[in-house]
């Protein structure tokens, strides 16, 4: 993993000081390239511009630096004893193609919906380095983030959820079994207290060592399952319409701890919101007047 860190160092050094003082240009269209905000077309074609012609060539080679760099970290297996191998033989095979031919489209986690792999979180965080002035990141940063990230949809997951379903409290912080079809009665005085109540987790005491929860007897278990039940409502709730932008907004408002960041917070509620918005009648048949206008047109100049 060393050597191929280096070949990625040495090829950013060599990149770095072929195209000079106009390094921060060709961070910002790569960043545009892993972004889709531009085609891997006109990233060459910048490229080309920021470099001689004799120099061309370390573009490629940074390019197939990074390439290797992920696919490596990818394949590589759980032992992380030393495995001699060909640093190229992971590398996604390059075939020539026709110009004009098609190219074949970046998918992005907005297209896919799916979480970024590895390889795709590591190559974004290597351009946000690159950016910063940074040589490398490390692999304990790439499994950090990782973790974060499926920490924070789990988080956002379950402020929505939290706002739909019932739920219930362990040692009063910890909220678990969701839409749970025992549901509490208010105006039951021992309903709230007896859902809320966890006989197999109970709080921690600082006079006891921390070990793992005593075991409840199945007759305690049936007996705690019996009160709740009596506790809880004759009728199951009426099933709830799937999770939709509406709950995700509402959840944002009222957990803003969820997404500390304010320009996060303030960007995915705009995002939230534009995909809420919808056209009014007034302007659905204003553009429907339109469109007959303009057939009208083209109707008048074939005839």
């Amino acid at each position: 993993m060393a050597a191929h860190a280096s070949e990625l160092e040495i090829a950013k050094k060599n990149l770095t000081d072929a195209i000079g003082d106009n390094v921060k240009h060709y961070w910002a269209n790569l960043k545009l390239w892993f972004k889709q905000k531009i085609s891997k077309e006109e990233f060459d074609i910048e490229a080309r511009r920021l470099l001689a012609q004799e120099n061309v060539h370390v573009h490629n080679d940074f390019l197939l630096a990074i390439l290797t760099r992920c696919q490596i970290i990818v394949s590589t297996p759980g032992d992380h004893r030393f495995q001699p191998q060909n640093p190229l033989s992971a590398a996604q095979p390059f075939s020539p193609r026709e110009f004009g031919g098609e190219e074949e489209e970046l998918r992005l986690s907005a297209h896919t919906l799916l979480l970024p792999t590895r390889s795709q979180l590591e190559a974004r965080m290597m351009v946000t380095a690159f950016e910063l002035g940074l040589d490398n990141i490390t692999d304990d940063s790439v499994n950090t983030m990782v973790y974060a990230l499926e920490h924070h949809l789990k988080d956002v997951l379950t402020a929505v959820i939290s706002r739909r379903k019932a739920y219930r409290l362990r040692d009063g912080h910890f909220p678990y079994a969701f839409g749970s079809d025992v549901t509490p009665q208010p105006y039951l005085k021992n309903s709230l207290a007896a859902y809320q109540s966890v006989i197999e987790c109970p709080p921690p005491s600082a006079s006891l060592p921390a070990g793992p929860p005593p075991q409840v007897s199945p007759d305690d278990a049936e007996q705690q399952a019996v009160h709740l039940l009596a506790c809880s409502a004759d009728r199951l709730p009426a099933p709830l319409s799937p999770i939709s932008l509406f709950d995700l907004l509402e959840a944002l408002k009222v957990h803003h701890s969820v997404m500390p960041s304010h320009t996060m917070y303030a960007l995915n509620v705009e995002r939230i919101l534009s995909r809420l918005w919808h056209p009014s009648h007034e302007e659905l048949e204003q553009d429907h007047v339109h469109r007959q206008r303009l057939a009208a047109k083209e109707d008048v100049n074939v005839s």
